[in-house]
């Protein structure tokens, strides 16, 4: 069944990793992030509000629809003051006008229907400041369906259950969807990049399987029993000819569109 966001045993599902270096430097090298104030609405479990103060934001606030999820960036994001978390929905934030001068929407919009990711943008659009900039990463279609490889395990997922990938690309948009929905909210100078981010490395193979297992950030395994998920990992196994103790650095390929209001 889907994942429930708001049960208070999810709470954890999003915290515990650190934002990857990749991640970091593409944000170095596209977006003033030094000394703004920024908004990370979607933020979870704050992984990435730590990465914007890292990167130097003054300040950062958490939007989530989940207060089960806000409750659990509070702890991870105890020793940041620079952070804090508030109750909202992606295009109902309770943020005001002008409010921020960079926006990020990080795997936020294949939750939204179409209706709500224009009212998103709309809504980014009112609380940036002039001269800000929202930044929007997700995959797209052809993100999620490229092949699996001992680096692109996710791949693995869709060739072995191909009910996933229906649900996957049901609710992905295609790269010029989300330009479009950005024009429309009045965004200017869209540019959109290619990420290959870490997710995160493994010491061991049978670490991954067991965070597969336990569904850990992976709100789409939601959709696999708990015997299919079994079924996955020996599956990726063998695929990949990892031994249970091999060290394995888990990668996805995202999209990110980079996006002025002027």
């Amino acid at each position: 069944m889907p994942m429930n966001f708001h049960d208070p045993e999810q709470r954890s599902m999003y915290t515990g990793r650190k934002a990857d270096i990749s991640w970091e430097q593409l944000m170095n090298e596209e977006v003033n992030v030094k000394g703004v104030q920024a908004a990370d609405i979607g933020c979870g479990g704050g992984i990435y509000s730590q990465a914007l103060v890292r990167l130097g934001a003054a300040s950062v606030i958490g939007v989530d629809f989940s207060m089960a999820m806000l409750e659990a960036a509070a702890v991870q994001c105890a020793a940041h003051p620079e952070i804090r978390f508030q109750q909202g929905k992606a295009w109902e934030t309770g943020l005001g006008d002008e409010s921020v001068e960079l926006i990020l929407e990080r795997a936020l919009i294949h939750h939204l229907s179409p209706e709500e990711l224009s009212g998103a943008f709309q809504e980014a659009y009112r609380i940036l400041k002039e001269d800000g900039t929202l930044v929007v990463q997700d995959r797209t279609p052809d993100d999620c369906l490229l092949e699996g490889s001992r680096h692109h395990l996710r791949g693995y997922w869709f060739e072995r259950f191909p009910r996933l990938s229906d649900k996957e690309v049901s609710r992905r948009y295609r790269s010029e969807q989300v330009g479009r929905a950005l024009a429309s909210a009045g965004f200017t100078e869209i540019r959109e990049l290619k990420l290959w981010e870490l997710r995160r490395a493994y010491l061991h193979f049978s670490d991954y399987c067991d965070d597969i297992r336990r569904r850990t950030g992976r709100s789409i395994l939601h959709e696999l029993t708990d015997e299919e998920l079994v079924t996955l990992t020996r599956y990726m196994q063998d695929m990949t000819g990892y031994q249970d103790g091999e060290p394995v650095e888990e990668r996805d390929r995202w999209t990110v569109w980079i996006a002025g209001k002027h």
